[in-house]
């Protein structure tokens, strides 16, 4: 068979894919197999490719093809996410560099040009999974924003709100000024802000004193409605009861007093705005103060900004102070650092609004889905993110799930009035209609009905994904939805658990009364060499497409896992991807000198018989490891022990001990074993590459579609001898010893030793001759020669020295080593002599410094014994 020099993952990457999708191995339909069922994270629509995203994806990958080759019927639901606040900011841009402004449209017009932006970007990040190799199921591909993802949103809705989890009301709210719309707690990003802290002046109604309070946000002194105290600060006892006026408005407002205050922090009296602070709001609400809201949806001052009505709200902060400062009414400003609130989406400083909203009650959600979690019914991996699911679902809030945008499932509430209350919620305007009927008792058409024009918060569809995919609302005895509901394993980033994981669980509990997957796999971040995570705004993400046209798809995906252990964060470093693409050099390697290999009909010898007997053994023994490694969702360590067992183990000793001599074949028998230990590590490595694994298992044999290796089951395995793996490390440590000397002296490897050493025998003889080159074994024997000697374990390996040495100079080595080594016992002797460390010491620490201790005597004992013979 003719194989190519250099392996070219470009020739095969896209031919195999191709040749998996037309053969449907990736597609799923319920049978008598059990069930292996992944959902993905679905990304934005509009999204591509990042390294979190190849991440996150590859380790799904994995796991779905280990479990097709372990005969599972495994089921990976692709998709992608509407992503309300990202797609239609994306949206209205395009329209404004077209000169067309959103408030220039109907809702019907907008969601046109939603659409047709979806139709051209959505499939792009799809292509690129593809492009990663990832075995999803293509013909299930779902989108949160089709018509039947949609109608099981909308049932949803009207579901809770029927039970009573869903109200409506007039709440603080975190407002995106640049997306308008609002929204939740968990998007908002704390991030430190230089700016300042002004101290201004409040007269006291009637007197020339004045109060000072401190703000870092003078443009919000429109809405002020009270200054608050502190009833038990003496400093202002003398001013309980009064009115002070507000500077520039000149609006005259309450001293209030509340325990809230803060005696110490900065003058220990609060300007009261409820409309554009949390807390605010709530020394509002309790001491029924009027609220004045006197900024717009674009952060402008509105109205009640007087001359400054229309204005951004960080230029009148600027322009207000200069104001203040011309009117003595600033005392002073200082520079200070504050923490800020942003949006996660669009990085807008958030604004706290005063608006209606809808909201979900979480507290009876919550309550099923943190014992699930703390009873281990979900697993976490790592572990470590039970307390961190524990304190939010402890602490948590309602959830406010309406949004001011178009894009998205519209709330299914209809209005007939102008009253409060003056509304339905229905699956359907004609359904709402007869409800609206019977709640007015009056005669209404369609034509009275006004729909809410609020959309629902993206997540509250994401939070139905793993039942929405397989229509579980629609049709909860579907045959898809029993078989593969609940799933097995969720693969996410732990920034995401509050925002869908958590979410995921109350609604599997809600609607299904079982969780929605068995373990969850929280992924590390993926930074850059200063610990940043990578991000489009930093530029310091490299681009995935073109890694894997440099390193191979392959290549990128055993480079990223490498360096990846559960939950801990990925410094990505460009030389781990050449570490991937230099394994691939290496496996192709190893098969072309196989290949080169003539195969004659003859015996097998010694040395390759004691080579497949111990690397049975170890491919048995790591296939334990492997699974183990799987079970605890160690993903990055099994690749490590596969990695090891194909570089080290067969590359290294296994291919190097068979090797025939120059000219000479290999016993087909030899070259029979060969192959099929090449056969079951291509199974164990596919799931990591598949499509170097699927090359080479091709060209090793002519297969049917129905021998692909994407659907061959993984061997398992079989009883293995802790004694002949042992034996064999001991085999590789000896013909370590002897190529150490061979190097350390300048004695060529083709120069055969002779050795000496106490024990009766080596248990793979035939396979240290070949490979250390040693012509003679003396067992139990010592040679009176100078020589090189180590030890193996107990056993004493000595190698006459060559003639040509310089005995002088080797004596001189022998007496500095053997000074070191003295010098070294003396310390560990003095560490076990001391009480205190061996009796407060673990065990095992001590029993450590014991073998370094015996290791040095028995050192010191034969370095003294090759002196005598210098």
């Amino acid at each position: 068979m003719q194989i190519s020099e250099k392996y070219n993952p470009q020739e095969t990457e896209q031919k195999w894919y191709n040749y998996w999708l037309e053969n449907k191995y990736f597609h799923s339909e319920p049978n008598d197999k059990p069930p292996y069922t992944v959902v993905i994270p679905p990304p934005n629509v509009t999204g591509i490719l990042h390294m979190g995203h190849m991440l996150n994806n590859t380790i799904q990958d994995v796991l779905v093809r280990r479990a097709r080759m372990r005969g599972f019927n495994a089921c990976w639901i692709p998709g992608t996410d509407h992503a309300s606040i990202a797609t239609e900011a994306k949206v209205v841009a395009k329209l404004k560099s077209e000169g067309i402004n959103k408030s220039d449209l109907t809702r019907e017009e907008f969601l046109k040009h939603a659409w047709d932006w979806t139709h051209k970007y959505g499939g792009t990040i799809l292509e690129q999974l593809k492009k990663l190799g990832c075995s999803c199921d293509w013909d299930r591909t779902r989108f949160t924003m089709e018509d039947n993802l949609s109608q099981q949103v909308i049932i949803s809705f009207v579901d809770l709100y029927n039970k009573g989890k869903i109200y409506r009301g007039y709440r603080m709210v975190n407002w995106d000024p640049e997306a308008k719309t609002n929204i939740s707690d968990e998007e908002v990003i704390f991030k430190e802000q230089n700016g300042k802290l002004y101290f201004l002046k409040y007269k006291i109604e009637g007197s020339e004193e004045f109060l000072s309070v401190a703000t870092t946000r003078p443009e919000t002194i429109f809405g002020d409605t009270a200054v608050c105290i502190n009833p038990n600060d003496e400093r202002y006892a003398h001013l309980k009861g009064k009115n002070v006026i507000v500077p520039i408005v000149n609006r005259v407002v309450p001293i209030i007093e509340d325990e809230y205050v803060d005696i110490e922090f900065g003058t220990g009296a609060l300007k009261i705005t409820p409309a554009h602070d949390v807390n605010d709001y709530e020394i509002g609400q309790k001491h029924q103060l009027k609220m004045i809201d006197a900024l717009d949806d674009d952060g402008n001052l509105n109205e009640h900004g007087l001359h400054y009505a229309g204005k951004n709200r960080f230029d009148v902060r600027k322009q207000i102070a200069k104001e203040l400062e011309e009117k003595d009414l600033l005392l002073k400003a200082e520079d200070y650092v504050n923490k800020v609130g942003t949006s996660e989406r669009t990085g807008a400083v958030i604004e706290p609004k005063i608006s209606v909203q809808w909201f979900l009650k979480m507290s009876e959600l919550a309550k099923p889905a943190l014992d699930v979690v703390m009873d281990d019914e979900v697993k976490f991996y790592p572990e470590k993110f039970k307390n961190t699911y524990k304190h939010w679902m402890e602490n948590i809030r309602d959830w406010n799930i309406s949004r001011q945008l178009w894009w998205g499932q519209q709330i299914p509430a209809f209005y007939y009035g102008t009253g409060d209350e003056d509304f339905v919620v229905a699956e359907t305007a004609e359904e709402a209609l007869e409800l609206a009927k019977q709640k007015s008792g009056k005669e209404l058409t369609l034509e009275n009905l006004r729909q809410d024009q609020d959309t629902l918060d993206t997540w509250f569809s994401a939070w139905l994904w793993p039942m929405s995919v397989f229509e579980g609302l629609l049709d909860p005895e579907n045959k898809d939805i029993k078989y593969y509901y609940p799933t097995s394993d969720l693969v996410t980033a732990p920034d995401i658990i509050f925002f869908w994981v958590a979410r995921m669980i109350m609604s599997g509990l809600e609607y299904k009364k079982e969780v929605p997957f068995k373990n969850v796999y929280f992924t590390g971040i993926v930074r850059d060499k200063q610990r940043r995570k990578m991000s489009k705004s930093l530029g310091n993400s490299p681009d995935p497409i073109e890694l894997m046209e440099k390193y191979g798809a392959d290549g990128v995906r055993v480079g990223i896992l490498l360096s990846s252990a559960a939950g801990n964060d990925l410094l990505f470093d460009e030389d781990l991807m050449l570490q991937g693409r230099n394994f691939m050099t290496k496996i192709w390697s190893a098969f072309r000198l196989i290949n080169m290999w003539n195969h004659e009909d003859k015996p097998a010898i010694a040395t390759d018989n004691q080579a497949i007997e111990w690397f049975e053994n170890k491919l048995n023994k790591t296939i334990v490891e492997i699974n183990d490694q799987f079970e605890k969702f160690r993903i990055s360590d099994a690749l490590h022990l596969i990695y090891k067992l194909i570089w080290d183990d067969f590359c290294g000793w296994y291919l190097e001990a068979i090797k025939p001599n120059y000219g000479e074949g290999i016993s087909k028998e030899v070259y029979d074993k060969t192959i099929y230990f090449f056969e079951e590590l291509m199974k164990l490595l596919h799931p990591f590459m598949p499509f170097q694994s699927e090359e080479i298992w091709q060209l090793i044999s002519e297969r049917s579609i129905d021998e692909a290796l994407v659907i061959a089951q993984q061997k398992n395995a079989d009883s293995f001898s802790e004694e002949v793996i042992k034996n064999f490390e001991i085999t590789a440590e000896l013909i370590s010893g002897v190529r150490n000397y061979r190097q350390t002296k300048g004695i060529s490897p083709r120069e055969a030793v002779e050795v000496y050493t106490n024990a009766s025998e080596f248990a793979n003889e035939a396979v240290v001759r070949k490979l250390a080159n040693v012509s003679e074994i003396y067992f139990g024997q010592k040679t009176d020669k100078p020589s090189f000697t180590f030890l193996v374990g107990a056993t004493e390996v000595s190698i006459p020295l060559s003639e040509n040495l310089d005995l002088g100079e080797e004596k001189a080595k022998t007496e500095e080593e053997l000074k070191y080594l003295k010098g070294f016992l003396i310390s560990v002797d003095k560490k076990l002599s001391n009480e205190k460390f061996v009796a407060n010491a673990k065990p095992e620490v001590v029993e450590v410094e014991r073998k370094k201790q015996k290791d040095a005597q028995d050192k010191i004992a034969i370095l003294e014994e090759k002196l005598k013979s210098l």
